[in-house]
């Protein structure tokens, strides 16, 4: 009998400036470690009027695996990915080392910020890293 994958939830919330005010049409692009260096692409979205994509299910070691902290060659008890969100007229932004945990929906929320007019979204990105948390 094979066991079922555990897994973890993934919710991006694309906004403009402190109101939050909803982006409708951004793109959004989740990838993942894939082998040998390369990304592993699970999903690219385009979000609805309320600024969301759908949630996106992504794959997580096992529960048991999260219960203690890991290091000195050990598996991280949670899955790791990276969430970049564009829209002509602001500047891309990244978010690096998306931690998702089995059994838990995370929200990552991303503020595009405004370029001034005549200005690429391609020419800007803005990356932020996110540090692993210490379980």
């Amino acid at each position: 009998m094979q066991t079922e994958q555990a897994a973890g939830k993934l919710t991006v919330r694309v906004y403009t400036s402190q109101a939050q005010i909803p982006i409708a049409g951004a793109t959004v692009v989740v990838t993942a470690p894939g082998k040998n260096g390369k990304r592993k692409l699970l999903s690219v979205q385009s979000t609805d009027r309320s600024g969301e994509v759908r949630t996106i299910s992504i794959p997580t070691p096992e529960l048991e695996e999260s219960t203690s902290p890991h290091g000195q060659g050990a598996e991280a008890p949670f899955a790791v990915c990276n969430v970049w969100a564009e829209h002509p007229g602001y500047t891309m932004l990244e978010a690096e080392g998306v931690q998702i945990f089995p059994g838990v929906e995370t929200v990552q929320d991303m503020e595009l910020i405004p370029l001034p007019r005549g200005q690429n979204s391609l020419q800007h990105l803005d990356v932020r890293e996110i540090p692993p948390q210490s379980l």
